[in-house]
């Protein structure tokens, strides 16, 4: 019994545990497009109503944007459009816009999804070609120009799609479909390679 109490307390520090992103370091190079996993970031699922979108701004550090398919940074945050009153909010800074949102008294509803959603980066001059390999929206510059912001489908999965670059997106989506998504979008690449 004395032995079995001692292993009870014994400290778990002593066990090593390291947590690693899902997809951690996969990328696929094809001859016209490059598709690989973007380190974590802190999110935010924002909702809220017209009213408190200047003193959420103003907390975040970054204008709302209020029109479909738009997004808008400052200093590292993203904040992209995804409805009349919800945005997902990307820190690539270090810093945490979720407190950022905690210090608005405005009516809001501010959620942390930084751990649900996973973000893969596709570049290069067969970018969209590999996106809409799966993705029915034009992705012609036109159609959706460098900023522009979606919530959208590629394949059987939603995503949340930003054009950082003419030839450069960022495909938001959530960790349980993440290897969906990333093998979808490698084969996409070297499907536009052709």
């Amino acid at each position: 019994m004395a032995k079995a109490a001692a292993r009870k307390t014994t400290p778990a520090a002593s066990s090593s545990v390291e947590r690693r992103p899902a997809l951690a370091g996969r990328s696929t190079t094809a001859a016209a497009v490059k598709v690989e996993v973007l380190p974590p970031v802190e999110r935010v699922s924002l909702r809220a109503p017209e009213a408190s979108a200047a003193a959420l701004s103003k907390a975040l550090g970054v204008t709302l944007p209020n029109k479909p398919k738009t997004s808008a940074a400052k200093g590292g945050r993203t904040a992209l459009w995804l409805g009349p009153d919800e945005w997902l909010v990307i820190d690539e800074a270090g810093n945490d816009p979720l407190a950022d949102c905690a210090k608005v008294s405005a009516l809001h509803s501010a959620v942390g999804v930084s751990h649900r959603n996973i973000a893969i980066s596709v570049t290069g001059t067969g970018a969209a070609a590999t996106i809409n390999a799966g993705c029915p929206q034009d992705l012609s510059l036109d159609a959706f120009p460098v900023g522009a912001a979606s919530r959208t489908i590629l394949g059987k999965t939603e995503i949340v799609l930003l054009r950082t670059a003419a030839d450069a997106f960022r495909v938001e989506c959530w960790r349980s479909f993440s290897d969906y998504v990333f093998t979808f979008l490698s084969e996409g690449s070297r499907d536009a390679a052709v």
